[in-house]
């Protein structure tokens, strides 16, 4: 089978185990070798970040409404992470910026804030707290009042339906409430939810990574609290029969942050970040005029940490845990051989879950690191 060949989607069958299910896919059954590349999306799969970078969306979420907005109420945990999975569920949001921002954009929809024109562009940070402040003071509005009216649910499906991401939440609200929302520009200006959402997930190395103070959160970076979901063992099995690599949405900073810290860097042969993805949208720009988003679920992350390891006509598989990453390995196999495995982290067994990884196009389930070793001997 040549690289350029396309494969065609074999539905899998989740209740047999995975070496039958194998058998069934594109490139499984009977061709005496398994998999030559096997790329890893990070975040749920390589580590746990349940209390880290989902935790620093809900701290983030609440340090807004609270800080920016001037919202009361005792309720700490606004957004759940239930709440928080059903959107990663809904596509769209491989970007946890804008998970946050569209989180905020739907509990806003619940206040009694008005819809508001587009706001002006400001020179400082607190000149931007300050105008949302200012605007939002003469309006009651209670945390435990918007936890009341929120039904995540309900909404996620009609982003689903929209097609999910933050358009998919514009088309599903109808009226927009952006306007309270400052989340474009630099982070030393507008970019609130963005500074907000990084000085809580880097701690104090978000001074040392931007150059600038620490002004919403003092304490601990959240990244401390990620911890291994693969063993370094079972990696290092793996790193003797095949190559391995990383396509993941965080920026470079923080995916080397994570490698360096679990000291796994020695195990991979090529990683795509957030980075070069904005990287190349700019340079098409530049040649083209025009804007493409080439993160998740589109295929060019996954397609270029195979293509960086240089292995002819490979056989690749791509490992990641929600529906954009299956989405994505749907879509590299229009280029390369990919199997798109969808990792259910920790022996997860929620029904919901592994209904929207196989429709989103899953070829196996897994729910144990160690079927990864017999993924790559079949």
């Amino acid at each position: 089978m040549t690289g350029s060949t396309p494969l065609k989607h074999a539905p899998p069958t989740p209740t047999l185990p995975l070496w039958s299910r194998l058998a069934a896919t594109p490139w499984g059954g009977g061709q005496g070798r398994g998999c030559d590349i096997l790329i890893f999306d990070m975040d749920g799969v390589l580590i746990d970040v349940s209390n880290s970078y989902r935790k620093t969306i809900q701290k983030t979420v609440d340090l807004y409404l609270r800080i920016c907005l001037g919202l009361k109420g005792k309720k700490k945990n606004l957004v759940t992470k239930e709440d928080i999975s059903l959107f990663k569920s809904a596509g769209g949001f491989n970007n946890d910026w804008d998970l946050t921002s569209a989180l905020l954009h739907y509990l806003l929809s619940l206040s009694n804030l008005p819809s508001p024109s587009k706001h002006p562009e400001f020179l400082s940070v607190p000149e931007s707290v300050s105008f949302l402040r200012s605007k939002s003071s003469h309006i009651q509005n209670e945390i435990e009042t918007i936890y009341r009216k929120k039904d995540i649910t309900s909404f996620t499906r009609k982003v689903r339906s929209s097609r999910g991401g933050l358009k998919g939440v514009r088309k599903a609200l109808g009226n927009s409430w952006e306007g309270w929302l400052f989340q474009f520009g630099e982070l030393n200006r507008t970019n609130l939810i963005k500074r907000i959402f990084q000085e809580i997930y880097l701690g104090n190395q978000f001074s040392t990574f931007y150059h600038l103070p620490r002004l919403f959160y003092k304490g601990r970076g959240y990244y401390l609290q990620e911890k291994l979901l693969i063993s370094g063992k079972i990696l290092r099995d793996l790193r003797k029969r095949i190559r391995l690599g990383i396509a993941s949405g965080r920026p470079r900073f923080e995916a080397e942050l994570a490698l360096k810290r679990f000291r796994l860097s020695r195990y991979f042969d090529s990683m795509v970040t957030l980075d070069e993805c904005v990287a190349e949208e700019d340079r098409l720009f530049r040649l083209t005029g025009r804007r493409r988003d080439l993160s998740k679920p589109h295929p060019y992350s996954l397609l270029r940490a195979i293509r960086e390891i240089r292995l002819p006509h490979p056989r690749c598989a791509y490992v990641g845990d929600v529906v954009d990453d299956m989405r994505a390995a749907q879509a590299a196999k229009r280029t390369l051989p990919v199997l798109a495995v969808g990792f259910l982290s920790g022996g997860k067994k929620e029904k919901g879950i592994e209904e929207s990884l196989l429709a989103a196009g899953a070829d196996l389930l897994i729910r144990n690191p160690k079927d990864l070793l017999r993924l790559v001997s079949t």
